[in-house]
């Protein structure tokens, strides 16, 4: 019986004190905004540049596409009255085969955009995710929230770590 009360007092001291020890270490919160971050990368002008031309690009070849619809549509209407039956069919397949490829380019185009895109920023996201882990490793955060997103709705207090991770990216 002594036995058991003995032990029993040894494991409610150890419990008070790892809840002390707990209690002691708080978690320690910092917030930056994604947004800003990014518009200060490195290689971020280049790649929002790359992007432009290929949209330019493929909104050239989309005009293109319509334009040649638009002609092939008019003239398909001025000569209608005197087309046979067969023919207006054959003009209105025309037609509608050329919708189709507009609309295949369109979600191609959109396709492209969005992998190239991805593409571009994949290593600049990588280097920011890599420098908010070691500035939150180096300076004891345990948490650290992106304002940009509005995953904080509210905070009063931690820290705004933008600035130590633009150093540590190495960005003025």
């Amino acid at each position: 019986m002594k036995r058991n009360l003995k032990l029993f007092a040894l494991l409610v001291s150890a419990l008070v004190v790892s809840m002390s020890v707990s209690a002691q270490t708080k978690a320690k919160y910092a917030h930056l905004n994604s947004s800003d971050l990014m518009q200060v990368m490195p290689g971020r002008d280049s790649a929002q540049k790359a992007l432009e031309v290929l949209n330019t690009q493929l909104e050239d070849e989309l005009k293109s596409m319509y334009a040649e619809y638009q002609s092939k549509a008019d003239q398909f209407q001025k000569e209608q009255p005197t087309m046979s039956q067969a023919m207006q069919q054959t003009k209105m397949q025309d037609l509608q085969d050329l919708e189709k490829r507009i609309k295949s380019f369109q979600e191609q185009a959109q396709g492209e955009l969005q992998e190239k895109q991805e593409a571009l920023l994949k290593p600049m996201v990588d280097a920011a995710k890599a420098a908010i882990a070691k500035v939150a490793k180096e300076n004891g955060y345990t948490y650290v929230f992106d304002s940009a997103v509005g995953a904080l709705l509210y905070y009063d207090g931690g820290d705004d770590i933008i600035e130590l991770v633009k150093k540590e990216l190495k960005i003025k």
